[in-house]
């Protein structure tokens, strides 16, 4: 609009001339209100309780006379209200409620006695999980305890004991916010259907008003086609088939006015793409009264159909079952906050606008002290506002019943047939031509995610679907004697996993769930698997969704000799299944989406899990898969800092997320010397406030720049020395020699190549990873002092097993382990237990 400066304080009142137009000064606003953001969401304040009519003089219908408490109300009405007998009401007695007008004597109702209510359980039963009550009732009701009933509240845990109670609190209205909605974003395996399962048969069956119908009727359950099966099979586990009636509406042949007109059924299970087809016929009936979305992170947009299908169902109740609601940005996490409390955040545009743009700001390397003061106001604004409808728990508070978990990030060294095809494609005209076309860049990514795995998936055999018009030319412009090394063996991952599978199943008892993004991997593992004769189960996207239950009881039930492998789709099946017979996962690729990876890893860590669970990420070093998982790390943060006010504000600069297409093959691990860590890889943790060291700080103890001192010393340039020119680097030298030009004009703004953005991308870094160990494998080939505790923090003899072989390609090793409790505390106080 423009800038003006006023000389005069500034009053309400005020008239200014900016940019042309004629402006006034409404009000004041402090700088704290400013920062925070809230006058910009236009969210509507929370309702408050309907108060009570103030009580009316009234005239008994069985007299002439008025009551005495009308006359003690109402002392100036004495007098004034002519009273008619009414022959027909003489034998009834006085009314305790406002005058009416006389009804004829057959339709007067008899007032009951005033019995106290009773709750349909015992609340004063030991362990009895007693819900909220209302602030205030209906004129002429009563409140009595809803309590849930035992034969649930007896297998609910602290923690989902009090999600049964926010959730109920949400979706009673009894929270401050607008709206009847509520997002539960607990971790994978912390019992989110139970919790939801609960909720719904309370609700069915009670109501806080006392002889008031139950406070819901019909319950809609959306969800993806995988889950139908175990949706239904937990409501049998838990109510019995006697209690309750559960619609799956999953065939063609069944009539959806079973549910909607009928009264066998009181919960409906659908599919996100079947409800499109019958939301108007769940419109019609007695219609929905409640909604659940599991796995709702799938509605990531204001257009997505499914969501707009839900809204149109009416109903006021919505809830969202979420491990990971937060998964690419805030868009995603609006258009989940919009749909279960319309407007609680205002309007899309104005929300992208005042919070998502300076949070993500401040997040960036590059940040002022501006930008973070401000994003970090926002971001805590924003975590203030969503606390009361969206609640968060992480694995850790199930530490005591789970056993622990490790996670291991493998970074191999590609083979050199496999290094000379990478860069062959990289180099090939048809790439380089397509670079800059945003739509077929998404192809050359999917291209190179395919070729990290190996070379054979770019074989037209071994393509999903018929060959693309890039891929074609791809592999007609490179040279003719690498099509003949584009074989299994050619491939890093596939000998790295090769080796862990022999491993695994001669040394062990255990089994392996093998995940990948794509159907040719699969394929490709499983030839893998029938070549070293290991049974496997599968489940892809060509899967019945009637089998794919039965697949998992069977995985989970058989012995190692009948079931090894269970080959699960990332995105057919990564999410609410439970695969607890296997203790170790392999992730074979990386996907864009965090929550993808988060969500396929916590197939095996759930409850039930009676072993150690391991978990191996095996990442082609230096390629497109080592760049993807440094951006995980960068959405994790964000979701981590909304969510649960963690101070993870590890960003990778925009400049080396877009650095993507360059096979690194220098450095140990590029992620670790982005690091700037000095740990040697001897296993050891990064710490934060190693990083500081020798840094000035300021009273508050945040590090200050170094631009900020008033002198900087002169940077002299180095000796220069003879090399040999089969030993220059060329890209190294010229990063060199712009970073002394910048270094020599003196600016402050030049210098973001090695001076403060550096440090603080260091330090920032360090604080996102410093949960992992890095370890790297050559110190375990000789016997030095620190191997016995290398080994300690790798804590797992079939990796170790691995590292020690000769023709070992992992080249790095990051490792990161679950808090443990000690078994022998009590629950609320939890005891850290290092590596």
């Amino acid at each position: 609009m423009g800038r003006a400066i006023q000389a005069s304080y500034l009053e309400p009142g005020t008239m200014l001339s900016i940019g042309g137009k004629e402006v006034e000064i409404d009000s004041e606003m402090s700088k704290n209100e400013y920062l925070s953001g809230k006058q910009f969401l236009e969210a509507k304040p929370s309702p408050t309780p309907p108060v009570a009519p103030p009580k009316k003089g009234f005239v008994s219908v069985s007299g002439n006379k008025p009551s005495t408490s009308a006359a003690k109300e109402n002392p100036g009405e004495k007098g004034q209200m002519q009273i008619i007998p009414n022959p027909a009401s003489r034998k009834q007695s006085s009314i305790s409620s406002a005058y009416k007008r006389p009804l004829l004597e057959n339709t007067i109702i008899p007032q009951k006695s005033e019995e106290e209510p009773v709750p349909r359980h015992d609340p004063k039963q030991p362990g009895a999980l007693v819900m909220k009550r209302p602030a205030s009732a209906p004129k002429g009701k009563r409140i009595v305890d809803v309590v849930v009933d035992p034969i649930l509240a007896k297998h609910l845990r602290p923690h989902q004991r009090e999600g049964v109670k926010f959730l109920y609190e949400c979706v009673m209205g009894m929270r401050s916010f607008n709206g009847q909605g509520a997002i539960l974003a607990d971790d994978m395996g912390l019992g989110k259907t139970l919790q939801t399962i609960t909720l719904l048969w309370t609700l069915l069956k009670q109501n806080p008003i006392y002889e008031n119908p139950p406070e819901v009727k019909k319950a809609l359950i959306v969800c993806p086609v995988t889950l139908i099966n175990n949706w239904r099979k937990e409501f049998r586990k838990w109510l019995g088939n006697e209690r309750i009636g559960v619609f799956v509406f999953d065939d063609k042949r069944k009539r959806l006015t079973d549910f909607t007109r009928g009264r066998a059924y009181n919960i409906m299970i659908v599919g996100y793409e079947k409800l499109r087809t019958v939301q108007e016929g769940l419109a019609q009936g007695a219609g929905v009264d409640i909604i659940i979305a599991d796995e709702g992170h799938r509605l990531k947009t204001l257009q997505n159909k499914s969501g707009q299908a839900i809204q149109s169902l009416n109903a006021t109740k919505r809830v969202i079952l979420s491990g990971t609601p937060i998964q690419n940005d805030l868009k995603e996490f609006f258009a989940a906050v919009d749909l279960v409390n319309p407007g609680v955040l205002g309007n899309f545009k104005a929300f992208v606008r005042e919070f998502e743009v300076p949070i993500v700001k401040s997040r960036q390397p590059e940040a002022t002290r501006k930008d973070i003061e401000k994003g970090e106001a926002r971001n805590e604004e924003l975590r203030e506002l969503t606390s009361q409808f969206m609640l968060r728990r992480t694995a850790d508070i199930l530490a005591n019943y789970l056993p622990p978990k490790s996670e291991y990030i493998l970074f191999c060294d590609p083979t050199p047939t496999q290094a000379n095809i990478y860069q062959n494609v990289l180099a090939s005209p048809v790439f380089q031509c397509a670079v800059g076309n945003s739509e077929n860049a998404l192809q050359l990514i999917t291209i190179l995610k395919k070729l990290c795995n190996s070379p054979s998936l770019l074989s037209p055999r071994n393509v999903d679907e018929k060959p693309s018009e890039t891929i074609a030319a791809l592999l007609s412009s490179l040279p003719p004697n690498l099509l003949r090394h584009f074989s299994p063996s050619s491939s890093a991952k596939i000998r790295v996993l090769d080796q862990l599978l022999h491993i695994l199943h001669t040394s062990t008892s255990e089994k392996v769930v093998l995940v990948s993004n794509y159907t040719s991997t699969l394929n490709l593992l499983a030839t893998l698997l029938t070549s070293l004769s290991l049974p496997f189960l599968r489940l892809d996207g060509s899967t019945p969704a009637q089998k794919r239950q039965s697949l998992v009881e069977d995985f989970n039930r058989f012995p190692t000799n009948r079931c090894f492998a269970f080959l699960l789709s990332a995105k057919a099946g990564g999410t609410g299944l439970n695969l607890i017979g296997a203790s170790r996962l392999i992730l074979f690729d990386v996907d864009w989406n965090p929550a993808t990876d988060i969500q396929a890893m916590a197939r095996i860590h759930r409850d039930g899990q009676k072993r150690h669970c391991r978990i191996y990420r095996i990442l082609l070093k230096g390629s497109l898969e080592e760049k993807i998982w440094q951006r995980q790390v960068t959405k994790l943060g964000l979701a981590d800092s909304v969510m649960e006010h963690k101070d993870n504000a590890a960003q990778f600069s925009r400049d080396e997320l877009k650095d993507l297409f360059r096979l690194d093959q220098d450095s140990k691990c590029q992620t670790h010397e982005l690091l700037g860590c000095d740990c040697g890889g001897r296993g050891q943790n990064v710490s934060t406030s190693d990083s500081h060291a020798g840094s000035p700080a300021d009273g508050q103890g945040n590090v200050l720049d170094s631009d900020d001192s008033e002198e900087v010393e002169e940077d002299f340039p180095d000796v220069l020395t003879l090399i040999k020119a089969s030993k220059l680097d060329m890209k190294k030298q010229e990063r060199m020699i712009e970073a002394t030009r910048g270094a020599r004009r003196g600016g402050r703004t030049t210098k973001s190549t090695d001076g403060t953005k550096s440090d603080k991308q260091k330090d920032k870094m360090q604080q996102s990873l410093s949960q992992y160990s890095h370890i790297d494998p050559c110190h375990l080939t000789t016997t030095t002092d620190d191997t016995q505790d290398i080994q300690q923090v790798i804590d797992d003899d079939v990796l170790l097993s691995m590292l020690k072989e000769e023709d070992n390609r992992i080249s790095f090793v990051f490792k990161k382990s679950s808090v443990a409790l000690a078994k022998d505390t009590d629950s609320s106080m939890p005891v850290v237990l290092s590596d």
